[in-house]
């Protein structure tokens, strides 16, 4: 795997990252402990040395499996996890208030057994808690040493730069890092968050390459789905199958699939590829069950798409609504060299 910066940090990112989300879920979409260990471990081995996950994962699980399998390597590594998400009936453990983000810290790092995380996100806004507040308790637990980098997660373009301007102007650390969802079916970042994060410094960390599953190849037109993640999906979710069954992202995955013939290579491995290969993308998320799907996924690291390919695949998952921002963005620059 290679490695990138953090955005404007001086820390380095494997540029695939493995997400822990089902690590510790019971069902068949769960990955049992042992399993979820074993793959850690074969990603470390691997080359890649930054693990995501988040409080509310598996009820807290995912950080037990997580910190129990990182026992011995803990400081080579880059972990990272969240807070937001409710995680008990007390509706104070729950949002960006310092009175939940100090419980769900000492919380996280007891699960993590740990005494630091590299790198902490704000896991969505708190419509309840001034981002003041938010943002002086993150601050203090960098001055603490118990965080190390900041980031946000599912922010708004807005409520990302109001929080800039927040933190410069009362010394505060700066978010470093953003994670959004983005895959060549899910592409609406694009329209602000793109320019916005390499002006400030902040590097993407996407989660959901393969769209829900839907960019693996498995599914075909006019077949809804039994099983998989799409198949459970609510029906106002990004995921569910009416919003994934669509002509331009069937047409997303011919191409996807014509090239993913040309090389010999998986669907997955082009659609990981793509994502790596986009601007302020420092790092990947994956999240996989088992070990064959980390084996594949994991076969992305070694892939560059050559520029006509990546055209390929820009013209057919390129949404419609993109083109009015180009015209503003060339019209702005035209001017600008007047």
């Amino acid at each position: 795997m290679k490695l990138k910066r953090l955005g404007n940090t001086g820390l380095l990112t494997s540029d695939i990252a493995l997400g822990t989300m089902i690590f510790g879920e019971t069902g068949p979409r769960g990955t049992p402990p042992d399993e979820a260990e074993r793959i850690i471990h074969a990603y470390l081995d691997a080359g890649g040395n930054h693990l995501d996950t988040a409080n509310i994962y598996a009820g807290g699980r995912s950080e037990e499996i997580t910190g129990k399998a990182v026992k011995g390597v803990r400081d080579q590594i880059i972990l990272a996890t969240k807070v937001n998400a409710p995680m008990s009936d007390n509706p104070n453990y729950h949002g960006l208030s310092r009175f939940n983000i100090i419980k769900a810290v000492e919380d996280s790092l007891s699960r993590l057994d740990t005494d630091y995380i590299d790198l902490y996100y704000m896991h969505c806004w708190d419509f309840n808690t001034p981002i003041e507040e938010s943002l002086r308790a993150f601050d203090d637990l960098v001055r603490q040493g118990k965080v190390l980098y900041i980031g946000m997660s599912n922010f708004k373009a807005w409520q990302v730069m109001k929080s800039l301007a927040v933190s410069d102007a009362s010394g505060m650390e700066r978010f470093v890092a953003g994670q959004f969802q983005y895959s060549l079916v899910i592409r609406d970042i694009e329209y602000e968050f793109f320019d916005l994060f390499e002006s400030e410094g902040i590097g993407l960390t996407p989660w959901g390459p393969l769209g829900g599953g839907f960019l693996t190849g498995k599914y075909q037109r006019g077949d809804k789905p039994d099983d998989g993640r799409i198949a459970v999906m609510e029906d106002d979710t990004e995921e569910a199958w009416h919003r994934r069954s669509t002509e331009r992202n069937w047409a997303i995955i011919d191409a996807v699939g014509e090239i993913a013939e040309e090389r010999g290579i998986t669907y997955s491995q082009v659609a990981v590829a793509w994502t790596r290969q986009q601007p302020t993308v420092s790092s990947v998320i994956v999240g996989v069950r088992t070990m064959e799907q980390l084996e594949d996924n994991l076969g992305a690291a070694d892939i560059e798409l050559s520029d006509q390919e990546l055209q390929r695949l820009d013209k057919a998952s390129r949404l419609p609504e993109m083109y009015p921002y180009r015209f503003i963005e060339n019209y702005g620059r035209r001017k600008a060299e007047d």
